[in-house]
């Protein structure tokens, strides 16, 4: 008998036992639900907007995520030793703050912690000795290889969710079923989650139903009028490119601060109106699914962009590097200055492409009626954003700040334009593989681009002499070199490493796999 009340007496303890760490699970779900950021606005936009345009407002909290992140390792590994062990700024006398350098990072700012030339090159003494070569080398090296993993993580597990585990002939069925909360009592709950959950079956229904048979002639009439628009939007990027070179041209004068103004307010310019074309030619394009049609979209934004971009780090890496002392402060302010003008641009852009828009939909011309919110033109505007702040990191540490506090503005802004300004979308797509084609452009070209531009900076160009951590050195990777000269006879192990594996072509080789 008693070995029996003692069985009894452990299996009520592990019952107890488990149920305690099943409610103490339940509260920290619950918990960290109620912290989540913006969760409440996200719930509404997703209820009132559906999927498609919810995927856009998690992208951009996501991206939020990112540079809070990118914020904190850069202030504490760079900054913050720096400001701790000489908290004077080396300002000359005869600079001061205007407000001008607000718009053209120049002036003031040049001589600060925001860009590469204020950071010293020596090793900071004290209660302990920091070296500021290696810190600010390794901090971008890690900070970029944990972005990469994560967009990598992100993408694959994104990936398996909504297209491999997705069954598209169970989906609506499975939706219906499973997402529905069963011990909802009270009316108004109820009403709020047909609200939630009807805009999901609608867009999980819609693509079945757009699945119309055409016939010969209307495919070749379609085929050709796609190539058409397909021609001009191709034209208008490279257009682009050559306008931006060809104004470098013209203007290279980045020591009068009012003419730095010029190469951004043209790029940002571009950025939004060429897009708005685009979104005009998918007007007299007809397309099977809103998914096609915005995938369209996104490959020539994409184009654009990259287009523009390239011509940019062209110019940096050749033109800038070589015509100026301190160059890469010099990069780092025609980084800032794009992102602030995108930001104001991305402004306006929410004025023009939606206020304006809704006002001649519903005033002058009401056959237009009221916009749609442009998924595809919104997340590239974001994952350019974002790109700019990935070339910037090596140049400008304090950067993600910025976008920060650009990316915490405009989710209320956008907010509040999809609110008064657009309509839900007549034809809904699937958002959550939406959502995996985004992280997979952000990775790639975008992500993969950055990095490039940061590694051939720091593998091939030579670092000014006047300014920064790595002056007088061959290249930024030499300082690793260096440090590896000093460890050889305490650290033998990290010697080995970076001789035979950190210099071995086969490294590389499996690193290349492992991001292809």
């Amino acid at each position: 008998m008693l070995r029996y009340h003692t069985c009894d007496c452990v299996l009520s303890c592990h019952k107890l036992s488990s149920q305690s760490l099943r409610r103490c699970g339940y509260s920290v779900r619950s918990a960290r639900q109620t912290l989540e950021l913006w969760r409440g606005i996200i719930k509404e936009v997703g209820g009132r907007f559906g999927t498609s345009v919810l995927s856009y407002f998690l992208f951009l909290r996501w991206l939020l995520m990112f540079n809070i992140f990118s914020f904190l390792v850069n202030f504490g590994f760079i900054t913050i030793p720096l400001l701790v062990f000489d908290p004077t700024p080396n300002i000359p006398a005869n600079v001061r703050f205007r407000g001008l350098e607000i718009l053209t990072g120049a002036g003031y700012f040049n001589h600060t912690v925001m860009y590469y030339g204020g950071y010293s090159n020596g090793t900071l003494v004290g209660p302990v000795e920091y070296n500021m070569q290696l810190a600010y080398f390794f901090t971008i090296a890690v900070y970029m290889v944990l972005c990469g993993i994560a967009l990598i993580f992100s993408m694959a597990s994104s990936f398996k969710k909504n297209y491999v585990l997705a069954d598209p002939a169970s989906s609506s069925a499975w939706q219906l079923l499973c997402s529905w909360d069963f011990s909802t009592t009270r009316v108004s709950l109820i009403l709020i989650a047909v609200f939630v959950l009807l805009p999901s079956l609608q867009e999980s229904l819609s693509e079945k139903a757009q699945g119309e048979l055409l016939t010969l002639s209307e495919k070749l009439k379609h085929f050709g009028i796609h190539f058409g628009f397909w021609l001009l939007s191709t034209g208008l990027a490279i257009g682009c490119g050559a306008s931006i070179y060809y104004l470098y041209e013209a203007n290279w004068s980045l020591l009068q601060e009012a003419k730095t103004l010029l190469v951004p307010f043209v790029v940002s310019l571009i950025n939004l109106v060429v897009p708005l074309f685009y979104s005009l030619f998918n007007k007299f394009e007809i397309y099977s699914s809103q998914r096609r049609q915005i995938y369209t979209l996104v490959v020539r934004n994409v184009f654009l962009k990259m287009s523009i971009l390239a011509v940019l780090c062209y110019y940096w890496m050749n033109v800038v590097a070589e015509k100026f002392s301190c160059w890469e402060s010099m990069v780092g302010q025609a980084l800032y200055r794009l992102v602030i003008f995108d930001f104001l641009f991305l402004m306006l852009g929410s004025f023009f492409g939606e206020f304006l828009s809704n006002v001649v939909g519903t005033r002058l011309l009401p056959r237009l009626g009221v916009p749609e919110f442009d998924v595809a033109r919104n997340v590239l505007e974001l994952i350019y954003a974002q790109t700019l702040a990935w070339i910037g990191i090596y140049f400008s540490p304090l950067l993600p700040a910025i976008q920060i506090l650009k990316f915490f503005i405009l989710f209320y802004l956008k907010k509040v334009s999809l609110t008064q300004n657009c309509q839900p979308p007549r034809r809904s797509g699937r958002a959550a593989q939406m959502q995996t084609i985004f992280i997979a452009l952000l990775f790639f070209p975008f992500f993969v681009g950055a990095l490039s531009m940061v590694a051939y900076t720091a593998w091939s160009l030579t670092p000014s002499e006047e300014c920064g951590p790595f002056r007088r050195l061959n290249n930024t990777f030499s300082v690793v070199g260096l440090w590896i000269d000093e460890l050889e006879e305490s650290s033998n192990w990290v010697v080995w490493i970076y001789q035979n594996v950190i210099r071995s072509e086969i490294f590389y080789f499996f690193i290349t796999l492992i991001i292809l």
